[in-house]
């Protein structure tokens, strides 16, 4: 049986470790070719390594999403290497420690923008363009359901993945009648490096937020990658302009 995205060739950013390695595991374990991009680049290429290893086909590009220049290279090279992207997933991002709102510094604030808010527009500015050409594909965003309800604490945070909801519903809108879906996932609270420095500063904390978790436990890198890849392939062909939450239910307390 053929995987979701067989033939399909995906681009993952943020794919170093975390959300973004587990969900280029799975578009290549789902049949396609992965562009894996990350800042770190032995982070990048151990998640190659890991695809090549069970016989998936992936490269390498390091990209910081933030840098416009940086991002028109990754697609540059990923046309060039398989000739098209298909499935795009802009996941790179990153978290600020929990902190009182008139506490933030104007630096945390700017460089959160840059990777969280900036770096969606700057993929998507450049995938759009290219997707046109091929006569479609589809995009993911990473926001969260920090950018859908309030955290106290993360406001800035929340205000980057907040943008990302409504960059989302409004490219979807402007491009869904040219072929391309654009949808983003809201995940809570999940096992990712980032989030294991959270706990470890501050595991009060950490289980707080675990016990708001109507399932009752943090998400898996994993779990958020099969809604990924499946709103990537044309099994979600209706689907588009949706943030669509991957959160154990916390959205709903």
């Amino acid at each position: 049986m053929a995987g979701l995205v067989e033939g399909k060739v995906a681009l993952v950013t943020g794919a170093g470790s975390g959300i973004g390695r587990a969900s280029a595991i799975t578009f290549a374990h789902e049949g396609a070719k992965v562009v894996v991009a990350d800042v770190s680049a032995p982070g990048g290429e151990e998640t190659v390594n890991m695809i090549k290893k069970a016989g998936g086909q992936a490269i390498f590009v390091r990209a910081d999403v933030s840098k416009n220049a940086d991002v028109k290279a990754l697609i540059d090279q990923a046309v060039a290497t398989y000739g098209r992207i298909d499935c795009a997933f802009n996941n790179a991002g990153f978290a600020l420690p929990i902190c009182d709102f008139c506490d933030e510094s104007e630096e945390n604030f700017d460089r959160t923008m840059q990777v969280n808010l900036k770096g969606v527009w700057l993929s998507m500015k450049y995938e759009i363009p290219q997707m046109l050409k091929q006569g479609g594909g589809s995009i993911v965003n990473t926001a969260s359901n920090a950018g859908m309800i309030a955290f106290p604490g993360m406001a800035v945070y929340a205000a980057s993945k907040g943008g990302v909801v409504q960059l989302t519903k409004s490219a979807a809108v402007e491009y869904a009648r040219k072929g391309i879906r654009i949808n983003c996932v809201c995940p809570a609270i999940t096992q990712t490096p980032a989030v294991q420095e959270l706990i470890d500063a501050l595991p009060d904390v950490a289980a707080k937020i675990t016990d708001q978790v109507p399932l009752g436990r943090m998400g898996k890198p994993s779990e958020i990658a099969e809604a990924v890849v499946w709103l990537s392939s044309d099994r979600a062909s209706y689907v588009t302009a949706a943030p669509i939450p991957v959160d154990g239910g916390s959205i709903n307390v």
